[in-house]
């Protein structure tokens, strides 16, 4: 793992790998581990048969028992068209196929629809957990908007031997109330029935594109998107890896007023340095007690270097993992199973530690 590890990181190897967190101190955070459940939920308000659920997802896979997260997500056929997410590999129409690359790739859980997994549920649920996604942007309303609606109930996630429900809000949007209050609603309405909750914390809004920077990816903006989400009770939250900083600042120039900030979150709290800024995500979860697992992004060219680099990143951060869809199931299934199996193996890796 060392050498392949060198060769996929490659200039940036040193920087990644070696590098000193001098922000936030990882001794602050409440860090991933076999104990998780026990050692931060047990503590909470969570029921038993939630603790139940997250035990399951942490004990399933490859990374059993670790405290690390390795999520295959595949809401796609939704979120970006069926046709422009399964052309690549039609194989992925069929809903099994994408339970079976969950399997195969050493998932701890796989994330899909209500169609996706309850039509496969009597053969596998019980093997793998299911993750339910419960609301969708539809792609088909013209103009397209950024609103994430429901497309079923929590009662149907129980019914079909679901672990969890995972929901998406868009922080910022226009339509970004409602959702907090439908998904807070849902939330707390898994809970009750013992289901883990997992929250795709997102930010949209043209205005956050300013200047030629897009800070819909700024570590501020996302931090304080993922300090929302654990506000209403995310088990675990889901984000894409901060790329910028300073969104909160870029969008007060010219007398404007949006938001709040203090000076040290840029200069205490963060740097430029990728660990840096994903360290500050990680504080947003409460220290890290909801666990942070990062997005893997959409496919290219360089997938495996791309997909180990996030990971790295994310675990020496202190968050609890990835959640990868695009760069999986769009290549042949076996091809699939080994990139996540080589996200996988970062978090194996007792050679890289936390920052």
């Amino acid at each position: 793992m060392a050498t392949n590890l060198g060769e996929l990181l490659g200039a940036e190897s040193d920087n990644l790998l070696n590098h000193v967190c001098k922000t936030i101190p990882k001794e602050s955070l409440h860090l991933p581990g076999p104990d998780f459940v026990d050692r931060i939920f047990l503590q909470s308000d969570r029921n038993p048969r939630v603790l139940v659920n997250l035990q399951r997802l942490f004990g399933t896979g490859r990374l059993a028992n670790t405290g690390y997260l390795s999520i295959l997500p595949v809401d796609q056929g939704i979120e970006h068209s069926a046709g422009a997410s399964f052309a690549k590999n039609p194989a992925y129409f069929d809903p099994e196929n994408i339970v079976k690359l969950a399997v195969e790739g050493g998932c701890n859980a796989v994330a899909s629809t209500y169609g996706v997994l309850g039509s496969v549920a009597r053969k596998y649920a019980h093997k793998i957990p299911f993750l339910v996604k419960i609301n969708h942007n539809e792609l088909l309303t013209m103009p397209n908007q950024f609103n994430q609606v429901l497309f079923g109930t929590v009662k149907e996630a129980v019914d079909m031997g679901a672990a969890a429900i995972g929901a998406t809000i868009y922080f910022g949007s226009d339509q970004s109330t409602r959702q907090i209050i439908e998904i807070a609603e849902a939330f707390a309405y898994a809970h009750e029935h013992g289901l883990a909750t997992v929250l795709w914390c997102y930010l949209r809004n043209n205005a956050f594109k300013t200047g030629g920077t897009d800070y819909h990816v700024a570590a501020d903006l996302t931090g304080q998107a993922n300090h929302l989400g654990v506000t209403i009770q995310a088990d675990i939250i889901k984000q894409k890896l901060p790329e910028n900083n300073g969104g909160f600042k870029a969008l007060n120039m010219g007398g404007s007023s949006y938001g709040k900030l203090d000076e040290r979150m840029y200069t205490e709290l963060s740097t430029d340095h990728p660990i840096d800024l994903c360290r500050y995500q990680v504080a947003n979860c409460y220290m890290g007690r909801a666990g942070l697992i990062n997005s893997g992004g959409a496919s290219g060219k360089n997938d495996f270097a791309e997909a180990v680099k996030t990971a790295v990143i994310n675990k020496r951060a202190g968050g609890m993992g990835l959640i990868s869809g695009r760069k999986a199931f769009q290549r042949p299934m076996a091809e699939g199973a080994k990139l996540l199996n080589a996200i996988q193996d970062v978090y194996l890796d007792a050679s890289i530690t936390v920052a």
